[in-house]
């Protein structure tokens, strides 16, 4: 009983469907907030060098794929405004 091996259940074909969408799915989420993610940094990068017209241009980029974000469902709404609440505290206001 022991020595038989465990066999694998075949899916349904909606079910494989399903799993492949999934799949897809989670993948370009990822790639997505992975996007997100760089843009921040570069902000982060260049308030760090004290460059306030590119911090505010990263910040418009990175409001833009946010608000994109939660568009698509990929970002939860209060996420999305909680950062960019924190990183526009950030940026100095244009003078």
């Amino acid at each position: 009983m022991a020595d038989e091996p465990q066999k694998k259940k075949e899916r349904r074909p909606t079910a494989q469907k399903r799993h492949l969408q999934s799949l897809k799915r989670n993948a370009r989420n990822r790639a997505y907030k992975s996007k997100i993610k760089t843009r921040i940094k570069a902000l982060q990068e260049a308030l760090g060098n004290k460059d306030n017209t590119k911090a505010e241009l990263e910040l418009k980029e990175v409001y833009s794929l946010m608000d994109k974000g939660v568009k698509k469902g990929i970002i939860k709404p209060n996420k999305a405004s909680r950062t960019k609440s924190r990183l526009a505290t950030k940026v100095p206001a244009a003078a």
